[in-house]
């Protein structure tokens, strides 16, 4: 097999995975396009390793090592980055990347007359 088939597709995976992370709105959908972005690097790990181990004499099959490495490393971040879109989504009610601005600074409004409680207790004492 050539090497151009996998990496064609790596190639097409890698840049459908690439629009969805600038293109989509939702962070469940952000994340899994970071996937599929490291499922296309997985596959062109793999077809290298193959096609570099057909050449050598020797075959340390390097590139599968590191495939399972990044799975591993995708699982983690994967568990992590759903755990934190959970939380925002049960604190804010959505998971809209475009609504949610700064988490640290916590629910802003952008009316005027509101502020936070402890503006309206200093206004009222």
């Amino acid at each position: 097999m050539h090497l151009a088939y996998p990496a064609v597709l790596s190639a097409l995976l890698f840049c459908t995975g690439l629009y969805g992370v600038l293109a989509r709105r939702n962070a469940i959908l952000v994340l899994m396009s970071v996937e599929l972005m490291l499922n296309a690097v997985n596959l062109n790990l793999v077809a290298f390793d193959v096609w570099l181990s057909r050449t050598a004499e020797e075959t340390l099959h390097s590139g599968q090592a590191l495939t399972l490495f990044t799975i591993a490393i995708a699982a983690a971040e994967i568990g992590i980055g759903l755990a934190i879109v959970l939380a925002v989504y049960r604190n804010r009610g959505t998971a809209d990347i475009d609504k949610l601005r700064d988490t640290a600074e916590g629910h802003e409004t952008d009316v005027p007359g509101a502020g936070t409680a402890a503006e309206k207790a200093e206004a009222t004492a």
